[in-house]
């Protein structure tokens, strides 16, 4: 077998691996898919979890088939469908533990119903399912964003991140406006339903909310309709400038990593008493995101630009670097 490993900043290798045997709470899942998420870029450049030169396995958004199960687990059963939770996972899988789901059998430790594993809906593809873990992150963002029908938000990047969030913000009767640099990733948003997607380096961003989401009065000023901000992007900008025309009691979600300060003009705010909190992971989402890929399996599929197979892992994070690309998915055992 294989398994994908950072050895050093940017040295990353599909390795021979020999899978460890499975304990008597443990299984092995039989690898389908698994995609590649900006987390897995962003590990390879630092070079390793937790310093550089650590040995990394990667792969932690993946889908597959119990071919073995330990007798001491309970409700899992060889054969079975299903989707790997790496948050509930002693190992933390593919974020600095000994396993990684870009491999062609996964050893999860501990392994529970409902927790580590979760059953796959009938009719699910497997890459389809294998986008669970970033639709959760997704859908985490938008609950830290607390809308509800009629609410209008914006989502500043439209990466597999950032599409989720537009889909679950359309899914709840939300007035979407989507921002990105990239044409193909727009067009991906107003397919998934937003009001519009933009080039924010091609226009004012706050004449362009105030026609789509109109102006509220707030203590003297006037701010823009929107309800809720997310920051899927990380530029450093976006704060300054959602502060500037923040409506009153509006709320900004940041979702993606600033790896450095970032400055917060706290006397704006005074005036609009806006909430800024952030979104990490999904402590709770993965069931209502399994829940959801019956009636939304098509739209989940459209995100997915990108199909390779396990030998082509390397050109495929290649691919997942480039602004043109979506989610790239890897296939496994599979033809």
């Amino acid at each position: 077998m294989r398994l994908l490993k950072i050895h050093n900043v940017n040295d990353v290798r599909l390795d021979a691996y020999q899978r460890p045997d499975a304990g008597p709470k443990d299984v092995v899942v039989k690898m389908k898919a698994c995609g590649i998420c900006g987390s897995d870029l962003s590990y390879i450049k630092h070079g390793g979890i937790p310093t550089p030169g650590t040995i990394t396995a990667l792969g932690h958004e993946g889908a597959g088939e119990i071919m073995q199960v330990g007798p001491e687990v309970e409700g899992i059963s060889v054969g079975q469908r299903v989707i790997v939770n790496p948050m509930q996972t002693p190992s933390n899988i593919g974020s600095g533990g000994p396993e990684g789901a870009f491999t062609e059998e996964l050893l999860v430790r501990e392994a529970r119903l409902g927790a580590s594993i979760l059953p796959i809906p009938a009719d699910i593809p497997y890459d389809v399912a294998a986008m669970c873990e970033p639709l959760a992150v997704a859908m985490h963002g938008v609950n830290r964003a607390e809308v509800k029908a009629g609410d209008k938000a914006v989502v500043f990047g439209c990466g597999p991140i950032g599409l989720g969030m537009v889909l679950w913000l359309v899914d709840r009767g939300v007035d979407v406006v989507a921002l990105d640099l990239a044409a193909e990733r727009r067009e991906r948003a107003m397919a998934l339903g937003a009001q519009a997607a933009l080039d924010p380096t091609q226009i004012d961003l706050r004449t362009e909310l105030a026609r789509l989401h109109g102006e509220v009065p707030s203590y003297g000023r006037v701010g823009v309709g929107t309800d809720a901000f997310i920051d899927a992007a990380g530029a450093p900008n976006i704060l300054s400038e959602v502060v500037a025309m923040a409506k009153f009691h509006s709320r900004f979600v940041i979702t993606a990593a600033h790896m450095k300060p970032i400055e917060l003009p706290a006397g704006r705010m005074l005036t609009s008493e806006m909430t800024i909190t952030t979104a990490m992971g999904y402590p709770t989402e993965m069931p209502d995101v399994i829940a959801a890929m019956p009636r939304l399996k098509d739209k989940i599929a459209s995100m997915i630009s990108h199909h390779l197979p396990l030998d082509q892992v390397l050109e495929g994070l290649k691919i997942a670097a480039t602004p043109e690309s979506c989610k790239v998915m890897v296939n496994i055992n599979e033809e």
